[in-house]
């Protein structure tokens, strides 16, 4: 299921149930809402083509077991068709495991990428001796990231603390949750959707 948002306000979205109802008001820069907080947040970690012309901001847990399973498809989705950014929100609502596990990935600087698919990779449960053992896997020294981590811990928990307002702001459930360009994903989303909400937001563009 999906909604759109007007882009010249950029709406906040209530989800009531399973349906879907638009609060329209408008929001200024500051506000996490705004198109500038949402997609160009310059701390929160960017896969895909940095310069696409399209956007997907991703919103999601490391215990998320709907996050992991719809992963690949989306990965590759965006490898494919090579245009676009695709913005990885952690929102870590699944208990002290997940929380983290996004401050170690957040702590990686450029190695992010690395870390975040290492622990993609995992099954859905996590504890902080399994995602330390899969870190390490990966080539990390845990260690180094935790003191990484100390080191930056106010940049990292406000990046954390942004993503989880907009999250609630958007009156997402859980996650996994999206936004495409103007249409808002709640939950896990088909590969159609996907193509549709990215061919509607290049439209818009052009």
């Amino acid at each position: 299921m999906s909604f759109a948002l007007d882009r010249r306000t950029f709406l906040a979205a209530t989800l009531v149930g399973a349906a879907s109802q638009i609060a329209s008001r408008s929001f200024a820069a500051s506000d996490p809402l705004s198109e500038k907080a949402v997609f160009y947040d310059p701390e929160v970690p960017v896969s895909g083509n940095p310069k696409g012309d399209v956007t997907i901001v991703e919103y999601f847990d490391y215990q998320c077991r709907y996050c992991k399973e719809g992963f690949p498809a989306v990965a590759r989705f965006v490898a494919e068709d090579g245009n676009i950014r695709h913005v990885l929100k952690d929102w870590p609502i699944l208990g002290t495991p997940s929380l983290y596990a996004s401050r170690l990935t957040l702590a990686a600087g450029k190695a992010h990428g690395k870390a975040f698919e290492a622990l993609m990779q995992t099954k859905a449960r996590l504890s902080e001796e399994a995602i330390d053992a899969k870190l390490a896997e990966a080539g990390f020294e845990v260690a180094r990231l935790q003191r990484a981590y100390e080191q930056d811990k106010a940049r990292v928990d406000q990046i954390i603390s942004r993503n989880n307002t907009q999250a609630e702001a958007f009156g997402f459930f859980g996650t996994p949750a999206y936004v495409v360009g103007n249409v808002v994903l709640p939950g896990v989303a088909q590969l159609d959707e996907f193509k549709r909400a990215v061919d509607k937001a290049r439209s818009e563009e052009g």
